[in-house]
């Protein structure tokens, strides 16, 4: 009998990168960064962590997140022209293709929290959003090559507690990373309150 892996099941499909699940319109929260964001090697030892059951998916994403924070490689998404591309591209898909509840960029990453609409899957999602942005932002800094990462971390949402504590996790993620003090100072972020709203 052909041993089955745990991500052979229905919903999941696994490229060769990352295991992702397809959940329908579930609330997704989804993490995709720039291409020399991280290390091959660190990606590598996480990946067989993870094939192993060493770590779990959770796990992996704290890892991940935690790396990221430390804004490693070109960290494109500082420029602005950059930022503001990819915030409107994750905007144009509201109401359209998902709900979004809530999102961030940061330098070298990005995090949304977005429920899939029912024709919808995340895969032609985060293919839209990665492949207009990419070409766009090349076409911005006059450069040819990968812009993002070839995969996409994604976990679905288990329940309400689970839910707010990833509204809590995306908005406050400029804080920890030292980036402003407050959620509602991060301008590429939908916690931003814009310059009127400022004390």
């Amino acid at each position: 009998m052909e041993r089955r892996s745990k991500f052979d099941f229905e919903g999941w499909h696994y490229r060769g990168y990352l295991p992702h699940f397809e959940a329908g319109s579930t609330a997704q929260f989804i993490t995709f960064r720039l291409a020399d964001s991280l290390p091959i090697s660190l990606f590598r030892r996480l990946k067989i962590r993870l094939e192993t059951g060493q770590i779990s998916k959770s796990e992996y994403g704290y890892f991940l997140d935690r790396y990221l924070d430390r804004s490693k490689g070109d960290c494109f998404l500082n420029d602005r022209r950059i930022s503001i591309l990819v915030r409107d591209s994750i905007l144009f898909g509201e109401g359209s293709r998902y709900k979004l509840h809530s999102w961030v960029i940061m330098p070298n990453h990005v995090h949304l929290l977005i429920t899939p609409d029912e024709d919808q899957t995340l895969e032609r999602i985060m293919h839209s959003i990665k492949s207009f942005t990419a070409h766009g932002a090349n076409k911005i800094l006059k450069r040819k090559g990968s812009f993002w990462s070839k995969e996409y971390f994604d976990r679905f949402i288990r329940d309400g507690k689970h839910f707010a504590k990833t509204m809590r996790y995306i908005a406050m993620n400029p804080v920890k990373a030292g980036l402003c003090d407050a959620p509602e100072k991060w301008e590429f972020s939908g916690a931003f309150k814009g310059k009127d709203s400022e004390a």
